[in-house]
């Protein structure tokens, strides 16, 4: 029951399309595009030994496509997520010659992702429906 003037029409029900659910991604991009794009299977979460992984296969990456241009090693910027500043991920990082730029915490949050990579795929996907995770892995 709800309350309404006697001339007022009925409330109008409104179907709800479920959502395909949430996909977890890494993107690794540089100033040329992306590098890298590794989506987690649903119910995993990311651990050291996953992000490991992932930047073995980042550093094979940058050596086909930088052949010979990378010669002071490779700057990274990411958050400050338990993940990335766990003793092995710093000391796998090491041995890749990987170097991390410190993430200031509790600072205005200027991630350059959110200026130069999510609005455009934002703009892609937005108006969308997707039924299954696999639909929008391939859309985005």
């Amino acid at each position: 029951m709800e309350w309404r003037h006697s001339g007022s029409p009925c409330p109008q029900n409104f179907r709800v399309q479920k959502s395909a659910g949430n996909v977890l991604g890494s993107i690794f991009w540089d100033q040329d595009g992306i590098l890298l794009i590794d989506y987690l299977p649903k119910g995993q979460t990311i651990n050291a030994e996953s992000y490991s992984s992932l930047l073995v296969q980042l550093k094979d990456i940058l050596k086909k496509k930088h052949r010979g241009e990378v010669t002071k090693g490779v700057l990274l910027l990411h958050n400050n997520v338990p993940v990335h500043r766990a003793l092995a991920m710093q000391k796998k990082l090491a041995y890749l010659g990987f170097q991390c730029l410190d993430h200031p915490s509790y600072s205005p949050y200027l991630a350059p992702s959110h200026y130069h990579l999510f609005p455009g795929l934002k703009k892609q996907l937005t108006g969308r429906h997707f039924s299954s995770d696999a639909e929008f892995i391939a859309a985005a």
